[in-house]
């Protein structure tokens, strides 16, 4: 908390940011002027949406964290980073940057200019190749 205090440059927590709670003792203590959000990290969208929503009242930027998801977790990052404080750019990046072939269609690309298309249709915009995640399927167990 004392760092940020003596720098211009804003500090951005990230890792250590999991819970809400966190998020709000590292704001009130000044400890970073920027928090990182990542899906998998807090929990999922409610956890998120909350993270997200502390930020913005206390004027504290945030952004998107994610690189190594499959499709359906990249399709989860760009809908979160639509929220109105997400105002930094993510790390969330096209399908072909990390996989050959990736799960959901369409695959995530990015134009000339650095942008992600978000869907506008019902749902997440994205399906599942269900064909692709058979053939990627090591072992199944059915539960009755």
């Amino acid at each position: 908390m004392e760092l940020q205090k003596k720098l211009d440059t804003p500090i951005c927590l990230d890792e250590c940011i999991h819970t809400e709670e966190q998020a709000r003792a590292a704001i009130e203590l000044g400890a970073c002027k920027i928090i990182n959000i990542k899906l998998g990290r807090v929990g999922g969208h409610t956890v998120a949406r909350r993270i997200h929503d502390l930020c913005q009242r206390r004027g504290i930027p945030v952004w998107c964290g994610g690189m190594l998801e499959s499709g359906i977790g990249r399709a989860h990052n760009i809908a979160l980073s639509t929220l109105p404080n997400f105002t930094l750019a993510g790390d969330v990046a096209a399908s072909k940057r990390y996989w050959e072939e990736d799960i959901i269609l369409p695959e995530v690309t990015v134009s000339p200019q650095g942008t992600i298309r978000v869907p506008t249709g019902p749902g997440m915009g994205f399906e599942p190749r269900l064909d692709r995640i058979d053939n990627l399927t090591v072992r199944k167990e059915c539960l009755a």
